[in-house]
This record gives structure tokens, sequence and C-alpha cells, in this order.
């Protein structure tokens, strides 16, 4: 019948899955078209998890947001063979977000993709500047100076918008 399953392979693992699995699906959520493809690449990223737990390998939430970015990067690849779906996507992405959260994504899409990524995994998916400099392989002074560029830009940015809307009322 079916194998059988180590006891302590299952409560590592169950564990890593309670502490992270909501991060997890956020990172996804916010960089991909929809619920149900971020199900999937978090369902995608725990399988994988699943089998490093089979090796004793370590399953801190900082390696499982590794995983989770080689997960994105491999859909990233795929998506990029189908440009024209991936086109009508965001069209209708962008119709559905509200005015004033198209203004914030805007700004955000407009800074520097190495600060933009240092400002989302810090605010939106709650990692420390440490975890941070840990995933993209840099050191945390990096981390901040980024984190700080992209705070200031992202000001600026929404400045500049609410200045350019005000002129045009």
């Amino acid at each position: 019948m079916g194998e059988r399953v180590d006891p302590e392979r299952e409560n590592r693992f169950l564990a890593a899955h309670a502490a992270t699995h909501d991060r997890i699906y956020r990172y996804f959520r916010r960089r991909t078209e929809g619920a149900a493809t971020a199900e999937d690449l978090c369902a995608e990223v725990f399988r994988i998890v699943w089998e490093k737990s089979a090796h004793g390998d370590d399953l801190s939430a900082i390696v499982l947001f590794g995983v989770a970015k080689n997960v994105l990067r491999n859909h990233d690849r795929s998506q990029s063979r189908s440009a024209g779906l991936i086109g009508a996507l965001r069209l209708e992405r962008s119709h559905e977000a509200r005015v004033d959260e198209s203004v914030v994504l805007e700004a955000i899409e407009n800074l520097a993709p190495k600060e933009r990524e240092v400002l989302l995994l810090t605010y939106w998916d709650g990692l420390s500047a440490v975890e941070v400099s840990q995933l993209l392989n840099t050191s945390a002074t990096a981390v901040r100076m980024r984190l700080h560029r992209a705070r200031k830009e992202l000001g600026r940015l929404l400045q500049k918008q609410s200045v350019s809307e005000g002129a045009a009322e």
C-alpha cells in the first residue's frame, strides 16, 4: 500500500505550512493574475517543500520564500511564451482596480525593479531586512538603503500624481 510517513517529518512540514502558507499565498497573489494561479503556485511550493522535508532540509520561512521565488520565476517564463494572453489579463485586471489603488499600483510599478521588490517583500510579504537580504543575496544594509530610496521615490511619485490630479480639476 502507501508508504508510512515519518511523524517528525510530517510535524516539521505541518509547522512550516502553518507558519508560512498565508504569507506565501499573498506573495503570489500580488505577483500573479489571479487567485487560482496563486493557489496553484502556493501548492507547488509546498509540494517541493514536502520533498525537501524527506532529506531533513531546513524549512524556515526564508527557505520557503526562496522556493516561492523560484516557482514564480518558472511560472513567469511559462507565461512569457503566451505574451498575448498576459496582455489581455493585465488589461482586465487594471479595469478591476479601484481608482485609488490604481494610482498606488502605478506608482509602485514606476519604481526601479530592485527597490520595488524590496518594498513589496518588506511591506506586503512582512519580511525583515535580514530575511529580504538572505532572499536577494545582498546585505541587510543594502536592503535598508533600497527600502529608504523606494519609500522616498514612492512618496515623490504619489505627490506628483496628487498635484497633477489637482491641476486637472
